[in-house]
Order: structure tokens, then sequence, then C-alpha cells
């Protein structure tokens, strides 16, 4: 029945069997976040220290994610991935049953380790599972995976945690995570180029460089704003480990016959410059899908539920969009799609800049479906190009990197804009501050708003008008923090914006890809086939 299921499986089916696996990793990613003042309380540790629950993970999956096109040619691909989801799945198990902190961040290290093979490893089998007629779409379906599942982390997570455990976060990937590797072993054949192959050596000064260079990057990214960045002897000493590993990984890789990571594949220039796109969809998508939350929360009131159902029609519209994307990649050039995407995005980045103390709910969810629905023609058309030019023999380890970009991206994306963010918060309330004069129409005009507000609910008697004057300026302050953080938000999404439509216009100088040159081929070699000509 095995061999039968093997010899008939469509391409549908395998894609959802691989993608199943790597949902529950990218998931992963992000599902914890929002648990993790219960993960502290119940292990009885600080909010503080419970963040390396997060940061463990990132740095050992960071450190595999760029040697998985390697390990794949070590153990075959489909071995390597079956390994890596019963890897996963069990390290998940265990996560979920740690009595301690100590315990948890060990576990999260291995769950890391594990999950960092399962995207690039199922972005290649899918690539490899479809025509290529049909590539755009293949890439649809892991933009499924690879977009989709960070917008629905934060609200599952929330959602188990507040109405099960925290614990459940990981235990849910046990039954998942068998019936993915069960469905793989069936349903999954490597090509030959995706055999086990023979590895003369090991080289274990690149695998050391690498480890070193990206696990110091992912600590000092994730780490830096908590530490107070250069002000702190650990991120400075971290950065110098990571610039001086990374610079010697790169040196070293590059004069290898036969390296862990192929860095030559950056020379194609469809590769390098879609990898550079990735790299900002990746930026884009996390830094905004942060953002968003974290404002309504601070200055709206909103609960974790409703701030996550504010990013949740971006995740629909999402996956409206990529099987639409899948099919225009065939018809148009992607550098076009691309600029396109960038544009949009641009578009939604500036339509959240103009939130004010007055925008509702659905306001904020047409904001981030706008800020999402760009992100489709980004992410495929890139994809497509990325590959266009890349042999069989490498599509394990332009998987890799294609992925470690994306995740890199992320992770600097988020770091650099929560510092933007809380240095334009002080800019903002150090120009506001300059206004609270009472020459100032709007200052005296609030001070008298308030007393009157004070006056109609009826003062106490005891409080005496110096008291009164605190609890007015006190108000008065309050909503300047709050106009401030507003405004702070605005000049990050604006930046963003900005960004997005210098990328709208590199777009254009991209490679051109075969469009439609494939589907021409295969329409005259039917009509060849059915006029009886070989």
């Amino acid at each position: 029945m095995a061999d039968v299921l093997k010899k008939t499986a469509h391409p549908f089916l395998v894609s959802t069997a691989v993608s199943l696996a790597a949902f529950m990793e990218v998931l992963d990613t992000t599902i914890a976040n929002v648990s993790l003042s219960h993960i502290a309380g119940s292990l009885g540790t600080s909010s503080e220290e419970s963040t390396w629950v997060l940061t463990s993970y990132l740095v050992s999956n960071g450190i595999v994610l760029p040697l998985s096109g390697w390990l794949s040619a070590l153990m075959g691909r489909k071995n390597f991935f079956v390994f890596c989801i019963l890897g996963f799945t069990f390290a998940s198990f265990l996560c979920g049953i740690s009595t301690s902190l100590s315990m948890l961040i060990i576990f999260r290290l291995f769950q890391g380790l594990a999950g960092g093979g399962l995207q690039p490893s199922q972005q290649a089998i899918i690539k490899d599972s479809f025509p290529p007629e049909k590539v755009g779409m293949a890439f649809a379906i892991t933009g499924i995976t690879t977009v989709v599942a960070p917008i629905i982390g934060p609200v599952l997570g929330g959602y188990i945690t507040d109405n099960f455990s925290w614990r459940w976060i990981f235990f849910i990937n046990v039954p998942i995570g068998l019936l993915a590797a069960c469905f793989v072993k069936i349903l999954v054949q490597d090509p030959p180029s995706a055999q086990k192959q023979k590895v003369d050596s090991i080289d274990y000064i690149g695998l050391s460089l690498i480890a070193i260079g990206l696990g110091a990057l992912q600590i000092v990214l994730d780490k830096g704003q908590q530490e107070d960045w250069f002000d702190s002897s650990f991120i400075i000493i971290l950065t110098c480990v990571a610039v001086v590993g990374l610079s010697l990984a790169i040196f070293w890789l590059l004069r290898q016959e036969h390296p862990v990571v192929e860095l030559k594949l950056f020379s194609i220039p469809s590769f390098g410059m879609s990898c550079m796109m990735i790299f900002f969809v990746g930026f884009s998508l996390l830094a905004s899908t942060m953002l968003l939350p974290m404002q309504v929360q601070e200055n709206f009131g909103y609960n974790v539920t409703l701030s996550g159902l504010v990013l949740a029609p971006g995740g629909i519209a999402i996956l409206v969009m990529l099987p639409v994307t899948g099919k225009l990649v065939n018809i148009i050039q992607a550098k076009y799609l691309i600029s396109f995407g960038m544009l949009i995005s641009a578009i939604g980045m500036w339509a959240a800049g103009m939130i004010t103390p007055q925008t509702d709910y659905n306001t904020f969810v047409f904001v981030r479906i706008l800020q999402t629905v760009g992100i489709p023609f980004l992410f495929v058309p890139a994809n497509t190009l990325a590959f266009s030019k890349i042999s069989p023999e490498s599509s394990s380890n332009a998987s890799a990197l294609i992925v470690l970009m994306k995740n890199l991206g992320g992770s600097i994306g988020i770091s650099l804009i929560t510092n933007k963010l809380i240095h334009s918060q002080q800019i903002e309330q150090s120009y506001l501050v300059q206004h609270l004069t009472m020459g100032d129409i709007g200052y005296h005009s609030a001070i008298a708003t308030y007393i009157q507000m004070i006056t109609n609910l009826g003062i106490p008697s005891f409080l005496t008008n110096n008291a009164i004057s605190t609890a007015v300026l006190a108000k008065i302050y309050q909503e300047l923090v709050k106009q401030a953080s507003i405004l702070a938000y605005r000049d990050i999404f604006n930046f963003m914006g900005g960004m997005l439509l210098v990328l709208a216009i590199v777009a254009l100088l991209m490679p051109d890809n075969n469009v439609g040159f494939i589907s021409k081929t295969n329409k005259r070699t039917q009509k060849a086939q059915s006029c009886g000509i070989e």
C-alpha cells in the first residue's frame, strides 16, 4: 500500500504532509512570546530570565538553518526531514514536562536544533514535487507556512495559555509531529539529487565558525535592547565574537571545494537579489507583526486576545492572495510583482502612521490587511526567481540560505525597530513637553477642561486646590505620554514605508525570469504529440 501511495502521491498531498511539520515549527518561533509571564510565574523565575526561553530557541535554530542543506546531503533529504520532525516532537514533549527554567531552556535548545532543518527541507521538497510550470504554486504553498504561521502564533499561544496551560503550547506538537512523520515517510520520495551522498570528511572548522558567529549574533539581536545595547560589556563581547566568527566563516567557506554552506550561490544575481528581498520580507512582516499589537495594547487598552484578532484578518488576506500570486508569477515578470508588493506594503505602513487616539478596531483591521496583502507578491515571486538558476543538486542549500535570510531579517528588524521606537518616543515626548507652558493656548485649555471635569463630578471635601492641580497635571502628563507614543509609532511606520518604497524601485533592477517559456514549451509539446509528432 505504501509503495502505491509513493508512486501516485499528488504534489498537493506531499505538500500538505511536509507543510504540516514546517508549520508546527514556524508556529513555535512566536507561540511562546505571549506566554512568558505565565512560564515565569509557574517556574518561579523573573520575566527577564524567562526570555531565554525564546533566545535559546532562536540561537540553536539559527545555527542549524544554514547547515541543513549539508546535513540533507549527509543523511538524504527525506531521512533528515523525518529525523528533524521526530527530534522536534520529542523535544516539544520534554519542554512541556519541564519543572525548572534551566530544563526548559535546554530542551528549547534541542527543539531549535531539530526544528532548524524543517523549513528549508519543506521548501526544497515542495519545489521538487511540482513541475517547472507550477513552481509558483509550489512557493505559494510554502508561503502559508512561512508567512501565516508567525501571525497565528501569538493568537494561538494566548488562547491556549489563557484557557488551558502554557505547557500545552508544547504538548500540542506531539500528535501533530507524529502524524506528519508518518505521512512524510509514506508519501515523500527523494529524487536522485536529494539522496544520501558520500561525504569524505566533515568540515569541523566551518561548522564551528558558523555556530559561534550565528549563535552570538542571535543573542545580540535578542538581548540587545534588554541589556541596553553597547552600554553592556556582555553585548560588546558577543558582538565582537559574532563579527570575528562570521568574517572568518565567510573567508573559510569561500576557499573550500565542498563547503558546509554554499555561499557562492549569492554570486548568482537572481539568487542574491532575491535573498535580499526575502530578508526585507522577514524584516517588514515580523516587525509590523510586533508593532501593531504593542500599539493597541499600550495606547488603546486592548487585551492580548483582541490585539491578536487585529492581526488575524491580515493572515486571511495572505491566504487568499497566495494562490493568486502563484498563478501570476507564470504570467508576469517576478521583479514587477515584487515591486508591486513592496509598494502595497509601503502604503500599508503609511496608513498605520495615520492612526490617531480616536482610531477604532475596524480601522486597525483594515490597516493590517493593507500591510499584509502585498506580502504574497513579495514572497512567491522572490522565491521563484531565486530558484530559477539553481541546479537540483543545490536546491537544499539554496532553501537553507533563503530561510536563514528571512529569519535574520525578522530578528534584525525587531531589534532595530524596537530600539528606534524607544528613541523616537523620547524625542516626541521632549518635543511635546516644550508646549506645556501657560502661554500655550492648548495647554491652558486642557487644564481648564480637566478642572471642569473634576468639578462636574463633584470635588471631595478633603481635596485641596493643590491636590486638584496635581491631579490635573498628572492627567495631562498621562495624555502627553500616550500622544508621544502614538507619534513614535507613526515615525516608525513611516520609516518602514519609506524603506519599502526604496525597495520597490530597487526591485525593478532585478534580473528577468523565464515567464511563460516553460508553459509555452509544454503547449508546443502537447500539440506535437496530438499530431503524432515525436
